[in-house]
């Protein structure tokens, strides 16, 4: 009897080095509906990312996954609401650059995003693109910032709400160029094309796909865009950063997140569904043809990368003293 046991013992040891590792259950998905919470209104760049991921999700996990879209505070209203969430893998979460590591640094928040939230991958990122309208009298970025050095009382810029990729973007390049731009904070994206196009604001930190048919209409002038290479659906528009400020770099982004006391085995098992649909040839070019680029990582990778972020961003909100 006893060589018999032995001879299993053997036997499941052998099969674990057969496979790869130790015997033990492969983490599965939660068997019920999934919830992806979005913080914008339908129609942008963050719900268009969420919607196209969340299809693919659902085909390849057989799970049913809707996507609801809760605005408000800058997207501040949806992370709160997730990091209070089911911690059972059942709700997900597209957070973004504003919320996750600048209004922290800005304002009270209710949560802590490196504690009540817990990274899981990054999800697109694009860089915003700083467009005038025209009669601003400048058609270059070099007239532009020679205008604000110059005319400093001129040069006002927009952007989509207080601690927003784009209003981050106008800050850093305060900083990098030694001008002082107002900032003119609108509710979200329409409300400030309405006015850059209406010429009650200068200038606007827009996401690609928002700016560029004003641009073809010739209702607006593009100057620069803020990543630090030039993105593949805008190769002849130059960067800030080869414009002569090496380094700038201010970028829009979202990614996955799940509540904070989410286990580490669901987190790597929805890891490894979002890193395959975003390295999946059909969801990156629908996702490209929005103007977004597919950033699949490690939730080390990302955890690492959301701490960068927030170091770089509150050493920005401190110099340009913008604490609310």
């Amino acid at each position: 009897m006893k060589k018999h046991v032995l001879m299993a013992g053997i036997l499941c040891c052998a099969g674990a080095l057969l496979t790869g590792g130790p015997a033990r259950a492969v983490q599965d998905l939660p068997d019920k509906p999934i919830t992806l919470i979005v913080g914008f209104v339908a129609g942008g760049a963050a719900d268009t990312s969420a919607r196209v991921v969340a299809e693919k999700l659902a085909e390849n996990t057989g799970r049913s996954i809707a996507v609801v879209n809760k605005p408000g505070a800058g997207g501040n209203i949806a992370h709160q609401y997730v990091a209070n969430g089911p911690d059972d893998g059942s709700m997900l979460l597209l957070g973004s650059v504003g919320p996750l590591t600048v209004a922290p640094h800005l304002m009270d928040v209710p949560y802590d995003p490196f504690k009540d939230l817990a990274p899981i991958s990054g999800g697109v990122n694009f860089p915003n693109v700083l467009v005038v309208h025209k009669a601003a009298g400048v058609k270059t970025f070099k007239e532009f910032i020679a205008l604000a050095k110059s005319d400093p009382d001129k040069v006002d810029f927009a952007s989509t709400g207080y601690g927003s990729a784009s209003h981050m973007a106008g800050e850093l390049l305060n900083i990098e160029a030694g001008i002082n731009m107002v900032h003119v904070p609108y509710k979200g994206g329409a409300q400030a094309m309405q006015d850059l196009l209406g010429e009650r604001v200068m200038s606007y930190f827009s996401a690609p796909p928002t700016a560029m048919p004003y641009v073809e209409q010739g209702r607006l002038i593009p100057l620069a865009t803020t990543g630090l290479k030039r993105p593949d659906f805008l190769p002849d528009l130059p960067t800030i950063a080869e414009s002569g400020y090496p380094g700038f770099e201010a970028l829009n982004w979202y990614a996955f997140v799940a509540p904070g006391k989410t286990p580490p085995a669901i987190l790597d098992r929805w890891n490894e569904e979002i890193v395959k649909v975003l390295n999946d040839p059909k969801v990156k070019k629908t996702l490209s043809e929005h103007g977004l680029i597919p950033h699949p990582t490690t939730r080390e990778e990302f955890a690492a990368f959301m701490h960068k972020e927030s170091d770089k961003w509150a050493r920005i909100i401190k110099e340009r003293h913008l604490k609310k």
